[in-house]
Parts: structure tokens; C-alpha cells; sequence
């Protein structure tokens, strides 16, 4: 009886050892296998070309199939908890480039379009100074070239005919009544007669039936306002003519390229009838007034033309460079750089003495737009390294993180696409969404 108790207690005690070698041994199993899963789960895997993508296991984008990458590690420090953490490959496919930024003189470089026009203080109406027919056109279409004082048309007035016979009468008495002679004289000085003319009817004692119309202007023939044949009252336009000989190109500048323009500055342009030909002049003259409809200004630039080749209504292309006396000295940085929200300009700057590229959001107060870049008034020190390229994808990756980025200044996470797994992500209602962003450039 006692040996089997013995041997039941033995047998007891055996399996009560045995049992805590393999319970043991397999909780050390589970701690281990438990510890390297944790391990795999802190690598974050995103898509270059589409940053909303969050895995925690490599694999394709369901979007485009391209390799996911690793976009950061759990155990990785930052130099600053709201900075985003980038690995050089993520940054290396997503095409992020950073620039060094410096102090430069600004200049913009403003581009106008405008038109070839004749210039307004060399045209001329030709007027008839008497009523009467027109007998002959001396000049019978637009676009003909007249010299000064030919003749452009001649005209039967009944009125000049009596007017030369008082004076051939009142010349008869010019010795005994000189008064009444010069009286006829003016009046045939009134109605634009030339001395040589009056002393030619005085000589010949004829009466001429009628007067020539002589151009007081040389130039070109813009319009014909007469007919052979019309009758006509004292003071009618007969032509209108254009002196070509100095043209005005007038450039359409709008409202926010006023700023930099200035009466006497130097203009280059380039006429689109006549390429491989620079031209250049000064500004004359800058409208006070915008256009309500088409909301710009007119320049005005004057230009000698004794060539003839610049013609009216040509296109013309005109470039001012203006340098900012107001902005020397301010730092430049590439249009590419900064994110406008409408409230808001920011850029990442990147975060100094990491091995891996660190970026944090900052808010900059920008000045005129300079072509392709802008000037900085506040927010950045020379020296500073900013991402010039990829800046979106960094936005982002930072949205993404629930990191400060464009559209929400204090963090916070945001929603994930269906299936894809957020880390940390268990609160809803917490998302920020990425649509409806203002990416239209700031007012200048």
C-alpha cells in the first residue's frame, strides 16, 4: 500500500515538473514571437506617387501597383515631435529636392502685350473752309501717302466766287478806298486762301470757279470721308490723315503690374510681324485710369518709325525689368516652395543635424511674386534649408502623421482610405480631410 502511494506521489510530482517545463517553455515562445511582431509593425509602408497610402506590411499600391516604401520607424527620435520624418528612399522617390536660401537683389521681370497705334498728335482732318460741290478727288483711297500741300480736291463754292469778284472790284479802288480792299483780302484769308493764291486772281483779273483743298500734314490717308460730287458745308472733314514717321505702341498692364512700372523706365518689345527684330524705348505715359471692362491700364511708349516697318494694330510684346528698391536685400525663394491656403503661407524647412531628412512646417509672410519665385518679408533666415520640390508630397506625409501641415495648422490624425491600416488611428471623428484645398496662387 505505501509503495503505491510512493509511487503515485512520484508519479504526481513528475507530471506536475513536466507540466511547468512545457507551460514555461511556451510562454517564452509567445513573449518572443509577440516582441517580434511588434518589431515588424513600427516600419509605416507608403507609395511614392500616392502618399495616402498607409500599410503596415510591404506590398503593391492599390492604385498604381508601383513597390511601397518605408516611410518611418516607431522607434525613430525626431529632433522635433511635429516635424515629419521622411527616409531618404521615401524622400528619394517622392522627388524631394531642398534648397539653401540666400539674400538677393530682387528685380521682376513684367510682360505686357499691346498693339502698334499712330500717334495721336500727328493727325489731321482735312476740312473744307468753304460750303460748295466737290467737282475732283486728288486722293481716291485709304492707305495713299500725301505730302504736304498737295492737293487733295478741288470745289466749286458759289460763295468763294463771289467773294473773289469783290475783291477784283475793291482792287480797282485800293488807292482810294484801302480799306474796303483788305476787307476782301481777310475775307478770302478766312476761308484759308494763300496770299500767292489771292495775288494770282488779283493779276489775272479772272474769277476761279473753284478752290483746291491742300493737305496741311504729310502722312497716310486713314480715312476718305467724301465722294466726287457731294455737297459739302464749310467745316466738313474731307480725310483724315496719320504722320507715321513716330508711332506710339500702346501695352495693356493690369492692375497688380502697376507697382512696378514707372514713367521713363526702359522697355524692350518685340513685334510679332517681325521676328528677330529687338526694338526698345521708354514709358511716356501710363494711364490714371483702369479700363472697368477689361480691367488694365494703358502704357504708352513713343518710337520713331521713319522706316515705315511698324504699322498700326501690329502685336507687340514688351518686357520691363523693375527692381524693387523697396525689397533689397530680402530672401528669395522658389515659386515651388510655398503652399497658400488663402489665410496662409507656408514652407518646410528642413530640421538640422539628423542623419535622415526632417522637415517642419513653417508660416512665411510673402512679398511680390517674381516670375517664378517670391520674396520672403518674415519667417526665414539666411542659410535656412527649405524643400523646393516635393513640397506637397511632405505636406501630406504630414497631414497623414496628424502632424501641423497646410490645411490643419494644430495636427491631428486623418482619416485613412477604405482598407488601408492606420496606426493609432481608433478615435473617429478626429479626421481632416484633403479635399477642397485652395491651390490657386496668392494675389500679388
Amino acid at each position: 500500500m505505501k509503495q503505491k502511494i510512493l509511487i503515485v506521489s512520484i508519479t504526481l510530482i513528475l507530471g506536475i515538473f513536466i507540466g511547468w517545463l512545457v507551460f514555461h517553455h511556451s510562454r517564452k515562445t509567445e513573449e518572443k514571437y509577440d516582441h517580434s511582431a511588434e518589431v515588424s509593425q513600427g516600419t509605416i509602408w507608403t507609395c511614392s506617387m500616392h502618399p495616402q497610402i498607409r500599410m503596415e506590411q510591404p506590398g503593391k499600391c492599390p492604385i498604381c501597383g508601383m513597390d511601397l516604401i518605408p516611410l518611418a520607424l516607431s522607434g525613430t527620435s525626431s529632433v522635433d515631435p511635429e516635424a515629419i520624418h521622411l527616409t531618404k528612399e521615401a524622400a528619394q522617390l517622392a522627388n524631394v529636392l531642398t534648397t539653401v536660401i540666400s539674400k538677393q537683389k530682387p528685380f521682376r521681370e513684367v510682360r505686357l502685350y499691346g498693339k502698334v497705334q499712330a500717334d495721336e498728335r500727328l493727325l489731321q482732318s482735312q476740312v473744307s473752309h468753304v460750303s460748295g460741290r466737290i467737282e475732283r478727288l486728288a486722293v481716291n483711297f485709304t492707305g495713299e501717302s500725301v505730302a504736304k500741300g498737295q492737293v487733295l480736291a478741288q470745289i466749286y463754292s458759289p460763295e468763294l466766287i463771289n467773294a473773289q469778284q469783290e475783291l477784283l472790284e475793291a482792287a480797282k479802288t485800293k488807292q482810294t478806298q484801302p480799306a474796303i480792299y483788305e476787307a476782301a483780302k481777310e475775307k478770302l484769308h478766312q476761308w484759308k486762301l494763300s496770299d500767292n493764291q489771292i495775288e494770282s486772281i488779283e493779276g489775272s483779273g479772272t474769277v476761279q470757279t473753284t478752290i483746291d483743298v491742300v493737305s496741311n500734314t504729310r502722312g497716310i490717308v486713314t480715312s476718305r470721308l467724301v465722294n466726287t460730287g457731294d455737297y459739302i458745308s464749310q467745316g466738313t472733314p474731307l480725310f483724315r490723315i496719320a504722320d507715321l514717321s513716330s508711332v506710339w505702341v500702346l501695352f495693356d498692364a493690369y492692375e497688380s503690374d502697376l507697382q512696378f512700372l514707372r514713367r521713363g523706365e526702359k522697355i524692350s518689345f518685340t513685334l510679332q510681324a517681325l521676328p528677330g527684330t529687338d526694338y526698345s524705348g521708354t514709358i511716356a505715359f501710363i494711364d490714371p485710369v483702369i479700363d472697368p471692362v477689361t480691367r488694365v491700364a494703358k502704357v504708352r511708349v513713343e518710337t520713331g518709325n521713319q522706316s515705315g516697318k511698324l504699322k498700326p494694330e501690329m502685336f507687340a510684346t514688351g518686357i520691363v525689368s523693375s527692381r524693387l528698391d523697396g525689397f533689397q536685400n530680402n530672401i528669395i525663394i522658389p515659386r515651388s516652395a510655398v503652399l497658400w491656403t488663402g489665410k496662409r503661407s507656408i514652407v518646410y524647412v528642413k530640421q538640422q543635424g539628423t542623419d535622415e531628412p526632417v522637415f517642419k512646417i513653417r508660416e512665411v509672410g510673402l512679398g511680390p511674386m517674381l516670375g517664378e519665385s517670391y520674396i520672403i518679408t518674415d519667417g526665414l533666415s539666411e542659410g535656412e534649408e527649405i524643400v523646393t520640390s516635393g513640397t506637397f508630397s511632405v505636406d501630406a506625409a504630414a497631414q497623414l502623421e496628424g502632424k501641423p501641415s497646410m490645411m490643419n495648422p494644430r495636427g491631428g490624425k486623418t482619416s485613412s482610405m477604405p482598407g488601408m491600416v492606420m496606426p493609432g488611428d481608433s478615435k473617429p471623428g478626429n479626421d481632416t480631410s484633403m479635399t477642397g484645398m485652395d491651390m490657386s496662387e496668392p494675389k500679388k
